[in-house]
């Protein structure tokens, strides 16, 4: 299976992109389509024996037309402003407006159409030409798409601008050929107007959109466009496509890492809060990662190139905030729905008052101004935009605050979630493990006892085996060469030194030794501590019990009293024995802890606690927890930036913050309730204007026009998009304090 996303042009509304993703569901070896109407993307699934032209041919034959993949660096700072020709049809329109209703004011005319009805009759039929030619992207998007059975807003604006100018033409020749009575029932200003207003509100709409996509922007352009490159010991200044991996920079205080990389020489402290939220410098030495796009402050650093191009950090995360928005959220299936049903209704609506009105009032142009007025005010873009740009916001703001929610649902489902479980060592606490107490029962001094201990442990990935790489690197230790190697999943890990077998493990697995255990009372003393017990096995007899201490992390206390607040259930779920695992509880005011349970077990709890209707977030860091973050409803890893492309929870916490799950959650819950407004606000003005254009105020002398109407449709989407943008506004932390 194959993944790509491609750029689209042509869609304009949501009846385009889920006609465009019905289209492309449908083709044989496709297997799954989403299009983003803001992003103006596809993200497709398909098989092996496909290739990108056969895409491409499908998007074509929908409609619409592909420009090949995606390319987030040259989209998002594309300008797609056509401002100078907008600003010239906007001063033929005034003057137009002014010529055609001039007289309606007792304003003094530029051609008296009543003395000259011929030359008026003309001069509006050339214009008109003049703005169909300007909008012809509209009518062949219109016919394009109901010619491939899609119909959508440009063929709703193009059925009535084409309507209006068919019967203007033919009042036209009726007046040259002596009719001039008819000058009155010319609709030439329908067809430019609203095709004016379709533009103008198109132009605002991109606009618009881009403010929407300014987080994603911004993470585009964080990283810098040079770089120094360091060649026998030259200073050579290069652009970043001519880096290579393995290339020596070099990095002065104030400017910014080029690419991903290793520090080889130098330390310094830089700002990586672009991409991980928080604000304070961090210390950088020999042998550590450095991102791309990150500040240097103020030390002098050689560093090699390790990720570049589309493999750096930062691509990665605009990769992944771009592939989240063309998910589909649950809510945006509603819009979904709809939208593939309310074309096709609004044309049956609109023929049927068209009828109806020839009938009551035996007046072609009467029937025509309604039939013209009903497709033109239903035109469906504010539903379109209803849910998509809110998501795009909301996904930007996540991203602002060094939050990676991988999926729409995640971000629409967070703020519904009502019970929170996380992982004890290296998430509420620390991670950064130190030997605090150790019960030598060995012949081994202790230095040569935690000697062999270290060597073993340096080879394991748990959080514990840390404390032992911290003793080694303080104590200058030898280390002894391991055979056998292995990771005893929940359990401990074992290995051979010297022709002698080495487990280290927690009580459970002296059981299924058949070890008896005779130091009960010394493990109860260290637990009661707060300490993680590991027994030392050397050839199936206890030589020795170490105790290792974490420290909790300094937010952990806050997160946890504020998901009370938000009346949320939290919940520990840990490996380690219920004493030490009530220790850290008990500080935290964690009143539930499930102990004593192997990785593999805790998916279990987590699926038993769904099965039972809650909707669970599991927070962990992501290596040992990885079973049960893939298990809950939401699964939230604390990741090292530099490991985000390969980290398989739906939300990643790129500072190791855990505050940052509270404002997860409140954008997930303003963002839902801007969706909410949005649709209402969007179906609120159909269920208004759809009527008011069929007449039914027409015994209050209340009539909509063609002019009136694409005035109002275009007011509708700015209504939601200004909405939308209020997701922008205030403080994600003011709130939450």
């Amino acid at each position: 299976m194959k993944k790509i996303i491609l750029s689209i042009s042509g869609m304009t509304c949501s009846a385009c992109s889920s006609g465009l993703e019905k289209y492309l569901n449908k083709q044989q070896g496709i297997l799954d389509a989403t299009v983003n109407l803001v992003m103006q993307t596809a993200s497709i699934s398909y098989e092996d024996n496909l290739t990108i032209e056969d895409l491409n041919k499908y998007v074509k034959e929908a409609g619409f037309e592909s420009n090949g993949k995606y390319d987030e660096t040259l989209e998002l700072n594309k300008t797609k402003s056509k401002k100078r020709n907008l600003i010239l049809f906007t001063i033929i329109s005034i003057i137009l407006m002014y010529i055609t209703m001039g007289h309606m004011l007792n304003l003094p005319s530029i051609i008296d159409q009543t003395k000259y009805p011929i030359i008026y009759s003309l001069i509006q039929f050339l214009i008109t030409i003049i703005y169909l030619i300007y909008g012809k992207d509209i009518l062949i998007s219109g016919y394009k798409n109901i010619k491939h059975k899609t119909p959508n807003m440009d063929t709703l604006v193009s059925i009535g601008v084409l309507s209006s100018f068919l019967y203007s033409i033919y009042n036209t020749i009726l007046i040259i050929i002596g009719h001039t009575n008819l000058i009155h029932h010319l609709y030439y200003e329908s067809s430019y107007i609203v095709i004016y207003f379709i533009k103008l509100g198109r132009y605002i709409d991109s606009k618009s959109k881009d403010k929407t996509k300014e987080a994603i922007k911004g993470l585009v352009s964080i990283t810098p466009s040079k770089a120094i490159k360091l060649v026998n010991g030259e200073e050579i200044e290069i652009t970043l496509d001519e880096i290579n991996k393995g290339d020596i920079l070099l990095c002065k205080p104030g400017m910014k890492i080029a690419v991903d990389g290793i520090i080889t020489k130098g330390t310094t402290h830089t700002d990586e809060s672009f991409i991980t939220g928080e604000s304070i410098p961090v210390k950088k030495k020999k042998d550590d990662n450095v991102i791309a796009g990150s500040i240097n402050y103020d030390g002098y650093i050689e560093y090699k190139a390790i990720n570049i191009g589309r493999e750096s950090t930062i691509s990665n995360i605009v990769k992944l905030v771009v592939e989240a928005t063309n998910t589909k959220a649950p809510i945006a299936k509603i819009a979904d729905k709809v939208s593939n049903y309310f074309v096709p209704i609004i044309i049956i609506i609109a023929i049927i008052s068209f009828i109806g009105t020839i009938i009551i009032t035996h007046s072609l142009s009467d029937s025509i101004n309604t039939f013209v007025s009903i497709l033109v005010v239903a035109c469906p873009c504010a539903l379109g935009l209803a849910t998509p740009l809110a998501i795009v916001v909301g996904e930007g703001l996540c991203a602002k605050q060094g939050i990676l929610v991988k999926t729409s649902e995640t971000l629409e489902t967070a703020n519904k979630i009502d019970t929170i479980i996380f992982d004890k060592t290296g998430t509420l606490t620390e991670g950064k493990l130190t030997i605090s107490n150790i019960i030598n029962k060995s012949n081994y001094k202790e230095k040569e006892l935690l000697k062999i201990v270290c060597s073993i442990e340096t080879l394991s990935s748990h959080p514990i085996s840390n404390a032992f790489k911290l003793y080694q690197d303080n104590n200058n230790l030898n280390l002894l060469e391991v055979t056998n190697f292995n990771n005893i999943s929940g359990y401990g890990i074992k290995g051979t030194i010297n022709k002698k077998d080495y487990i280290l493990c927690n009580s459970k697995y002296l059981d299924k030794l058949n070890i008896k255990n005779n130091y009960i009372e010394e493990e109860t003393i260290l637990s009661n501590q707060g300490n993680s017990i590991i027994y030392i096995v050397e050839d199936n007899i206890i030589i020795s019990i170490i105790g290792v201490k974490d420290t909790i992390r300094k937010e952990s206390k806050e997160t946890v009293n504020k998901l009370h607040k938000l009346n949320k259930k939290v919940i520990m779920l840990t490996g380690d024995n219920d004493k030490t695992a009530k220790v850290i509880a008990n500080e935290l005011g964690i009143k539930e802890i499930i102990s004593n349970v192997i990785p593999s077990k805790k998916a279990e709890v987590i699926k038993n606690l769904k099965e039972k209707g809650n909707l669970v977030m599991m927070i962990g860091d992501g290596i040992n927890d990885a079973p049960s973050l893939a298990n809950a409803t939401i699964g939230v890893s604390l990741s090292n930036a530099t490991d985000i492309a390969s980290d398989s929870s739906s939300v990643l916490l790129l500072n190791d913050n855990l505050l940052k799950i509270i404002d997860l959650i409140t954008i997930s819950k303003k963002t839902l309730t801007i969706i909410k407004q949005n649709l209402f606000w969007a179906f609120f003005y159909n269920i208004c204007m759809i009527p008011i254009a069929i007449g039914i105020l027409k015994p209050f002398n209340i009539v909509l026009n063609p002019m009136i109407a694409s005035l109002a449709m275009m007011l509708s989407s700015i209504t939601v998009i200004l909405n939308t943008l209020r997701l922008n506004k205030g403080s994600i932390h003011e709130k939450n304090k």
